[in-house]
């Protein structure tokens, strides 16, 4: 696919033997003064603090003296449990410096998968966050099965016998250190990622300079985004999304990183900073959704109807779009003065006014959550890839074009393709070279012509678009063999306000049933606004006539727009909302099917009992 002209501002060119130091060092050079990364303090006043690239390039420097005094060197595993703060950032650019590999873990990863992964990748030193922390990692420190030797400690005060990472930096380098660093070839790995075990134990993916930049580059032929573009990092660094998108972009357009530490603070630090890009899985597009419908239920008529009015001429603009279109002169005025008077400044007060690149990947985008967001001409351009192929290989674009509902145009560094059974097959450039394993080998996991099998399904329509249907493995197969996808299924459910969450069930049953979820920031403000009072929070509304009536409406609702075969015919309503650190979704916010299902167990074989 060739791309348009750029008409924005131009990312800074990239060498030809691209390599992420061969980056920073370009940045300190070119541009020494820009900011490239802030973060705030925990328990400070709220300011940020700031590196310049130039500031960055010298303590990377400082950092990856003070790892190779631990005896880290080119080629060594070196495994990260932070969450998005300066240590980790500064620590991925340093050891990519020495020529070793950052592998970053979940914080929410079980003991085991730490196990399997410190097993696997064979990591003498662990850098972790604190104290809770170290005590899922101490136990290693003395496994026989495990090579770990060291730890070293963020959190000052947190290090016990451990290495204070503030030691790191007591020192600075030698002058002859200066040239044992840079020296990595776009061939030599850049980092492991390890799959959120939706299924199975996490498998680490092993990525190279050359496949990192080649994505780089390809995302950059289909945004559109000013110079030195800023990024709320605030998904865990284990995700290839925030890998790609906190780290290595960055790095590739010389822009300025703001670290989140806390996911559930990203709302405030989108009003502070006002990005002009946004990123967010799904369930985070579909919350940030649930709380503005919150807010808008409970306006004033005249003023909802305003804005009602403002969303439908918003959309009919995007619709031009969508088609390749453009506007006619009078529905740019229209929309111009709805947009000046209306939208941005409901925008601005959730610091969105100024996002120009809003997307989402990782799962099925809900239909309706895309055309909310289009009713305030914010159009998410969902994306699909995998961790394996260095983060997105298809994505829908301001530049080349896009289709509500799809997951867009493979990217100039992948070929896609569907095979016969409907699985997206993958090759090219950003495809990862494949899974490491104990023994430091790494086992290819592309057939004998590249083509990588990528476990989901889909359909490509006579445009190019990719549109997917699921994954292979969480295919729904009933007991007369139909095949029913599950996530269109529960999409269809979550089309109404008050169904945050839902698993559908029924593989080799004669009829679905779910699992559904109460929205706990929608549902109290429907209840506010038709009058319904119950005690006891959500687990009081979901007992309340009035609310699992609305719930039962919502349902034949949703199975009025499915074939027979997808249609619910019982449910169990929860109160309880579903996450990484309960264990029903992965740290990419992804439903993780088996744990709920065995959590349910009893709740689901009810649903079948006559």
């Amino acid at each position: 696919m060739t791309s348009a002209p750029r008409t924005t501002g131009e990312p800074p060119a990239a060498p030809a033997d691209r390599t992420l130091p061969r980056l920073l060092a370009r940045n300190a050079r070119e541009y020494p003064g820009l900011p490239g990364l802030s973060w705030q303090q925990a328990d400070g006043d709220g300011a940020w603090t700031t590196l310049s690239w130039a500031q960055i390039h010298e303590h990377t420097g400082r950092l990856a003296a003070g790892y190779a005094a631990l005896g880290v060197g080119r080629g060594d595993h070196v495994l990260m449990m932070m969450a998005n703060r300066p240590e980790h950032w500064l620590s991925d650019l340093a050891l990519g410096r020495l020529g070793a590999v950052p592998v970053s873990v979940y914080g929410t990863a079980a003991p085991e998968q730490v196990t399997h992964i410190a097993r696997n990748c064979r990591a003498r030193l662990a850098v972790v966050e604190g104290t809770a922390q170290v005590a899922v990692w101490e136990p290693l420190l003395t496994d026989a099965g495990t090579p770990l030797a060291r730890l070293v400690v963020a959190e000052a005060g947190a290090e016990g016998g451990h290495v204070p990472y503030a030691a790191l930096l007591r020192d600075p380098a030698p002058e002859r250190f200066a040239k044992e660093l840079d020296a990595a070839s776009p061939d030599d790995p850049l980092t492991v990622v390890y799959t959120s075990g939706t299924t199975g134990e996490p498998k680490g993916v092993v990525l190279t300079h050359r496949q990192v930049m080649a994505n780089a580059l390809a995302l950059d032929a289909v945004v559109e985004l000013p110079p030195h573009v800023e990024h709320i990092c605030y998904l865990p660094f284990a995700h290839i999304a925030e890998r790609m998108l906190g780290i290595y972009l960055p790095c590739h357009r010389a822009s300025h990183v703001y670290l989140c530490a806390d996911p559930a603070g990203v709302g405030r630090v989108v009003r502070e900073v006002r990005p002009a890009q946004f990123f967010g899985v799904p369930r985070i597009w579909e919350k940030l959704c649930a709380a503005v419908r919150a807010v808008l239920s409970l306006m004033p008529a005249e003023q909802r109807a305003a804005i009602d009015a403002a969303s439908a001429v918003a959309r009919e603009h995007v619709g031009y779009r969508e088609r390749g279109k453009t506007p006619p002169a009078e529905l740019e005025e229209r929309y111009a003065r709805a947009r000046q008077d209306v939208l941005l400044p409901l925008l601005a007060a959730g610091g969105l006014d100024r996002v120009t690149w809003a997307a989402s990947a990782s799962a099925p985008m809900p239909v309706d959550v895309v055309d909310f967001w289009a009713g305030f001409g914010i159009v998410i351009m969902d994306a699909w890839g995998l961790t394996e192929t260095t983060g997105v290989a298809t994505t829908n674009s301001p530049r080349t074009g896009f289709r509500i509902g799809s997951v867009g145009r493979p990217v100039e560094s992948v070929e896609v393709r569907v095979a016969a059974d409907g699985e997206i097959e993958v090759r090219g450039e950003s495809v990862f070279s494949g899974y490491l394993q104990p023994d430091g080998s790494v086992r290819p996991a592309v057939d004998a012509d590249g083509w990588l099998a990528t476990g989901d399904i889909g359909r490509t329509d006579q445009d190019g678009y990719l549109w997917l249907t699921d994954r292979k493995k969480e295919m729904i197969i009933t007991s007369s063999g139909k095949n029913v996808s599950p996530a269109l299924v529960e999409n269809a459910l979550k089309e109404h306000p008050l169904i945050g969450q839902a698993l559908v069930h029924g593989d080799r049953r004669s009829y679905l049933v779910a699992l559904l979820v109460l929205d706990a920031e929608a549902a109290p403000a429907w209840a506010a606004a038709h009058g319904v009072v119950a005690d006891g929070g959500l687990a009081g509304l979901v007992r309340h006539p009035a609310v699992r009536a609305e719930v039962e409406r919502a349902v034949a609702a949703a199975n009025s727009r499915l074939n027979r075969t997808e249609q619910v015919k019982r449910y169990e309503l929860l109160s309880e909302e579903w996450g990484p650190a309960t264990g029903e979704l992965t740290p990419s916010l992804k439903l993780r099917r088996r744990v709920i299902r065995d959590k349910y167990a009893d709740a689901l074989s009810g649903l079948y009992r006559d």
